[in-house]
């Protein structure tokens, strides 16, 4: 954690602490226990072998759950060093961001939507609520991690408020159920470290995700004209470097593009922080909007990355038909579990009720979102095309 924080920053000594009393370590700050637990939860080292972009991919190169989290920790901690924030709690944040995701990323999660629409649906921030505050079952006294407010708050309010004019949608049920005995106040932003390792997912993934579609061979960096600002980088370091291999003109030119999001955050962020002049973590809890943003103009370059992304990787035929298949594995998993509970494992199935009802719908939920790619595929293999 830094030695010295901003009056805005969120105070590990004054942390609203955790819903199950403990006693406090002797050697580190909330914060920095709550990312220890993290690290150590199975659900983190099951992201090596769950989706980011490509299922199950065949290369080692290719970005996963597991390396995104990484990566996104790496950025999320700059950026609150930067600002003199706790970087111990960005740091637990951005490595929990995407316990919820179910193996095959996008897909596996539409495929769950829609397996558990009669049941309340299905929502990944919801589930990573789930898997920290129920599913880590590590401890004696509890279950879950029982981690601390700050960070089950600024988990749940990933995407912004909950409740209010703010909120998009309504409160998932796991995430009503916590606050009703252990309030998180829904109606506000998140903390400034919880903003800030928000950003930098959008800045991990999209950069990201830019390089891994080079790497497939999805597109090529003449495809980039649809994106002025990229293809901008990209010319200048060809210019700067002309005889380097094309690769490492994608390394750099990503490297450069991350370079200019993580500025741009800095830039604004400061400037909206001089505006309203915060002097603790609340004030920027009840403001309007977020503190931690990027510029109108990066926010309008972001947006024709996504959508350069979205049309020529997402949406790419060989991307499509791995994601169709996934969504038809998730779906022949979940009937073939509700409809016979006698498939899961003892230890879930203790859990469960009879066939087709709500409390095993659950159980069978939690169960495939907690699935790796590869288990998904293999279990497939056993309990559904085993069958014919």
């Amino acid at each position: 954690m830094n030695s010295a924080v901003a009056v805005y920053a969120t105070i590990a000594s004054e942390s609203r602490g955790r819903q199950y009393e403990e006693p406090e370590s002797l050697r580190r700050t909330p914060y920095q226990r709550d990312r220890d637990r993290i690290i150590h939860a199975t659900a983190f080292r099951r992201l090596k072998h769950k989706t980011q972009v490509f299922i199950a991919p065949e290369g080692d190169h290719f970005r996963t759950r597991l390396t995104h989290s990484l990566e996104v920790a790496q950025i999320a901690r700059s950026l609150s060093r930067t600002l003199l924030l706790d970087e111990d709690l960005t740091e637990a944040l951005a490595l929990a961001h995407d316990f919820g995701h179910p193996s095959f990323g996008h897909a596996g999660e539409e495929a769950l939507d829609a397996a558990m629409a009669q049941f309340g649906g299905f929502d990944h921030n919801d589930q990573t609520l789930r898997v920290l505050h129920r599913l880590e079952n590590r401890h004696p006294g509890f279950d879950g991690l029982n981690l601390t407010w700050e960070t089950l708050e600024g988990v749940v309010k990933h995407n912004g408020p909950l409740r209010g004019p703010k909120a998009k949608g309504s409160v998932p049920p796991s995430i009503g159920a916590l606050d009703s005995v252990f309030p998180l106040e829904l109606d506000t932003f998140a903390g400034p470290e919880a903003q800030i390792a928000a950003i930098a997912d959008d800045i991990a993934y999209n950069n990201h995700d830019l390089d891994d579609g080079f790497r497939a061979g999805i597109f090529e960096i003449g495809d980039l004209a649809e994106v002025p600002h990229a293809a901008a980088v990209f010319a200048a370091v060809r210019s700067q470097y002309p005889d380097i291999a094309e690769a490492r003109v994608v390394q750099e030119a990503v490297r450069r593009l991350i370079g200019e999001m993580v500025e741009d955050v800095v830039t604004e962020t400061r400037r909206r922080i001089a505006a309203e002049n915060p002097q603790k973590a609340a004030d920027i809890r009840r403001l309007s909007h977020p503190i931690v943003a990027f510029s109108p103009a990066m926010s309008e370059k972001e947006r024709a990355l996504k959508a350069f992304l979205f049309k020529r990787m997402y949406r790419h035929a060989s991307v499509v038909a791995e994601t169709d298949r996934a969504r038809c594995v998730v779906a022949d998993l979940f009937r073939a579990l509700i409809d016979d509970p006698e498939l899961l494992p003892e230890e879930w199935r203790r859990d469960a009720g009879q066939s087709q009802t709500g409390q095993t719908a659950r159980v069978v939920c939690d169960y495939i979102a907690g699935m790796t790619d590869q288990f998904a595929l293999r279990l497939h293999g056993r309990v559904v095309e085993g069958k014919h």
